[in-house]
């Protein structure tokens, strides 16, 4: 599989490393969890599984599928196609729906990262596989609960 000898996909998935590390190092809770997603596995599946699926199947399967296919869409941003761009821009609008602007505005790095290998291997399954890694970690440390 091409996808697990891409340097770039395993740099993306080192980045998601670094985010928590400084994540950590910024706003470390007081008293970490780490036995929460046993005492609440429903819960950790959501957030770690079910949700970045749902959200890559319709921003990058969807939505950045139909911007591909305009005109528009295939133009650049330097390595950053306009339909990535734009999926990225409604995937912080979206956020905004449930979390504060500076959640929202935290995401829009890791869309790009997401449309960007969706963009490379024409796939939402990359984008699936680095979100379900982003959102684990993530959630991990930093419950929802």
């Amino acid at each position: 599989m091409a996808l697990l000898r891409d340097k770039q996909f395993w740099l993306a998935i080192f980045f998601a490393f670094l985010f928590w590390i400084v994540m950590l190092l910024i706003d470390a809770p007081e008293k970490l969890k780490l036995d929460w997603p046993l005492a609440q596995p429903l819960s950790f599946l959501l957030f770690a599984l079910v949700y970045p699926v749902l959200e890559e199947m319709v921003f990058r399967g969807l939505v950045q599928g139909w911007f591909c296919q305009t005109q528009f869409g295939k133009r650049h941003v330097g390595f950053v196609s306009v339909a990535n761009l734009l999926t990225s821009i409604l995937f912080v609008l979206f956020h905004l729906i449930a979390h504060s602007w500076l959640w929202a505005i935290s995401v829009f790095v890791p869309s790009i990262i997401f449309g960007y290998f969706r963009d490379k291997y024409q796939s939402v399954k990359p984008a699936i596989i680095l979100h379900v890694v982003y959102n684990s970690g993530y959630f991990y440390l930093y419950p929802p609960i």
